[in-house]
């Protein structure tokens, strides 16, 4: 498995592991309340925070453990890693939309800020698909 591939797993991992910590952890605190109203920025703000550290981290870890020249890249992997970042960004152009939709619309700052933090992990997720089958596939098909 090439190094770019391990590297879009751990992304994959990662960021649905802080989402889903995030979710559960707000979820919890919503007692008898209004969703809106739960303190969500320190929580938001910490998942982030560790999900950054965390894929850091791991991917220190699959450096060392790969051995010199383990995290070597060709051609091919920066166009693997160019097509699928633009498919990504895809989601975050979206996601700007609609969290410009709801600021237009008055919303309450907690449901712009999830909006903001879901279109993020959602690219993450969608541009480590999109790299881990260009590797199983043998890349994209060039026009």
């Amino acid at each position: 498995m090439a190094f770019e591939e391990k590297r879009a797993w751990v992304m994959i991992v990662v960021s649905v592991g802080a989402y889903t910590i995030y979710v559960v952890t707000i979820l919890g605190r919503v007692g008898e309340g209004s969703l809106a109203d739960v303190a969500y920025a320190g929580t938001l703000l910490w998942t982030i925070g560790g999900a950054i550290v965390a894929a850091i981290v791991a991917h220190i870890a699959m450096a060392i453990a790969g051995g010199r020249g383990a995290d070597r890249t060709d051609e091919r992997d920066r166009e693997i890693n160019q097509v699928s970042e633009r498919i990504g960004q895809s989601i975050v152009v979206i996601g700007a939309l609609a969290v410009l939709v709801m600021a237009i619309a008055e919303l309450r700052h907690f449901w712009i800020a999830n909006a903001v933090y879901l279109a993020f992990v959602l690219s993450s997720v969608l541009s480590s698909f999109a790299k881990i089958m260009a590797y199983r596939k043998g890349g994209f098909q060039t026009w």
